[in-house]
């Protein structure tokens, strides 16, 4: 994979990115601070970003004039599409290893790094072992309506009692 560097003015933001990461800028631009920017920009032959948005917002916040970019000639318009969306939603589909990332959490703390300059709020409440604040767990049912409106109303009810709610239909 080659990598070239580009200044910041020649790669352009693709003007219909679904992901919303604002929240996240602020970390991204502290970690390349400490660790470098480890992780290219990945563009299309346009120069138009396919992955690393948040990499570009980090990098304007700090200031940098230029950035390590792959450019990805050789995906075609619909590749680069799917691959967009891709590259953010397969992430999603990983989970922690709840025993592993304590011990792995708390060594990076004893080595005096901020948890929270990797994402992490804080080991948890009842020590290393307790990660119910940072593992970012939803718990989920899915049910099963006959109609519409009896998942509108089962929708309304559920929120009502502080559920977040989303509909789906299939």
């Amino acid at each position: 994979m080659k990598i070239v560097h580009l200044k910041l003015t020649q790669i352009k933001p693709y003007k219909r990115n679904p992901r919303l990461n604002d929240g996240a800028v602020d970390g991204v631009a502290e970690s390349i601070r400490q660790f470098g920017f480890r992780v290219p920009i990945i563009v299309d032959r346009k120069r138009v970003i396919i992955c690393g948005h948040t990499r570009y917002k980090a990098a304007q916040k700090l200031g940098l004039k230029t950035v390590p970019v792959h450019i990805a000639e050789d995906l075609t318009p619909a590749q680069v599409r799917a691959y967009r969306l891709a590259d953010n939603k397969l992430g999603e589909k990983a989970q922690w290893d709840t025993q592993l990332l304590p011990v792995e959490l708390e060594a990076v703390q004893n080595d005096g790094f901020d948890l929270e300059l990797i994402g992490f709020d804080k080991i948890g409440a009842n020590g290393p072992g307790d990660q119910s604040g940072d593992l970012d767990e939803r718990f989920e049912v899915l049910v099963i309506c006959q109609s519409e409106r009896a998942q509108n109303k089962l929708l309304d009810r559920l929120s009502k009692e502080g559920y977040e709610c989303r509909s789906l239909i299939s």
